[in-house]
């Protein structure tokens, strides 16, 4: 097994949780000292720092949510003096205020080397050209990716996001072997080469995707690798938390969390009580080095799974499986929860659908009505007759099996609806227009 840092992703696992605790400890005393808001929220919630005698007491520690945020806007919540921070990111709020995010010198470093460690895993290293595809300037994900695989030594091109066709031109001229971007835009990618006339598995050098920024499925995993003769690696971030930060190893079996630099806890959504490896709910992070803007106890809305056996490559620190869907994101149908990421899986299983798709939910007098509008697979018209109606009927079957709701299906012509070339927005809800 290669490692950046075997010494801190190979440590016992004793020593791991003696060290967080060390470092909680310390973050806790000094937000209390230093901090009005994180002390008036710990005086509220009635725990004081000499309270937390074990990482288990993490959990009397008041939730952070993403309210927080928009009611402390811009920097209420920065703990560290202006003049010592070297840089701000501010994500897309897509209600009120957006977040700001402020960045020690020593934050930009943990992040950094934490990606080095997370590309590292993935197997990239000094000798990789990496093609990065996720926006620069105030979002996170494109400045992430490049310092981070510069760290490692490899080539960076940094060709942000946009530009399709000139994207898949630089990949042939400069021998890419890496691309970081989401998962729906190097479907995209994908599509506009086969127009092209090049192949990815054949005319090009490329040999690992980092995909990350939204949720996948273990379906359209299978699907870009064998279409595309890739390895395809799930990084996760959120802009809050510094930005793209964790990936799985080459096992694909888990998104390893640096457990030196984050404190993570999986909680019931409703009840927020803590839950066991294997039960889903909702990722809580603790930043346990962050500077500028520390988080406790932040309550992600991504939902996911934590791992309880060790991972086989040998790094010791925590794993989760990939995010399944957020809780925003989540649809009510009849009483019946949906996440889009579930109906992505489902028509990736049927080679006579597309992964693009859109859901358009209505509320049909009392009652909510799911349609999901999917396009055929070019294949199908390799055949002289298609049976729509079959295809129609499948895919309606499938989908009400894998939900357990009753579900509408279109049929779309291959290319006719839309192309992300950021984060995919694929579900309409007009039940509050």
């Amino acid at each position: 097994m290669t490692a950046w840092d075997p010494r801190i992703e190979e440590m016992p696992v004793e020593a791991l949780k003696k060290l967080q605790f060390r470092y909680l400890k310390t973050l806790i005393c000094r937000l209390y000292s230093f901090s009005d808001l994180y002390r008036n929220r710990m005086d509220e919630s009635g725990v004081h720092p000499d309270d937390i005698q074990s990482l288990a007491d993490v959990t009397k520690l008041p939730f952070m949510v993403k309210s927080d945020f928009r009611d402390n806007y811009p920097d209420k919540m920065f703990t560290a003096p202006q003049d010592e921070l070297v840089r701000y990111h501010v994500s897309s709020g897509t209600t009120g205020k957006p977040t700001v995010v402020g960045y020690t010198q020593n934050d930009l470093d943990n992040w950094t080397n934490s990606l080095a460690r997370s590309l590292t895993a993935c197997g990239v290293g000094r000798g990789d050209v990496v093609q990065v595809a996720y926006g620069y300037g105030l979002f996170t994900g494109g400045l992430g990716l490049h310092y981070g695989a510069e760290k490692i030594g490899a080539t960076v091109v940094p060709a942000s996001v946009g530009n399709t066709e000139r994207q898949i031109e630089l990949m042939q001229d400069l021998r890419v072997t890496v691309i970081a971007c989401t998962p729906s835009y190097l479907i995209h990618i994908g599509d506009t080469a086969k127009k092209m006339g090049v192949s990815i598995k054949d005319d090009t050098n490329l040999r690992v995707a980092i995909l990350g920024a939204e949720p996948w499925s273990e379906q359209m995993r299978v699907r870009i690798e064998d279409q595309m003769g890739i390895k395809a690696y799930d990084i996760y971030g959120t802009s809050e938390i510094s930005g793209p930060m964790f990936t799985e190893c080459k096992e694909q079996d888990g998104i390893h969390i640096w457990g030196d630099i984050a404190l993570i806890e999986i909680v019931d959504h409703d009840t927020g009580e803590i839950l066991r490896p294997g039960e889903p709910g909702e990722l809580v992070i603790t930043l346990l080095q962050k500077e500028a803007f520390p988080l406790v106890r932040y309550r992600t809305g991504d939902i996911t799974v934590m791992e309880d056996a060790p991972c086989v490559c040998g790094r010791t620190h925590p794993r989760i499986q990939r995010i399944s869907g957020r809780v925003d994101d989540m649809l009510i149908i009849r009483g019946i929860n949906v996440f889009p990421s579930q109906i992505e899986h489902a028509l990736l299983s049927m080679p006579e659908v597309s992964g693009h798709f859109m859901v358009v939910v209505e509320r049909k007098g009392a009652l909510d009505a799911l349609l999901v509008q999917v396009e055929l697979n070019p294949e199908c018209f390799s055949d002289k007759i298609i049976d729509l109606m079959a295809i129609r009927q499948k895919v309606s079957h499938v989908l009400k099996n894998s939900l357990n709701v009753g579900v509408e299906v279109e049929l779309a012509e291959p290319g006719s609806l839309p192309r992300f070339e950021g984060k995919a927005k694929r579900v309409i809800d007009k039940r509050d227009k």
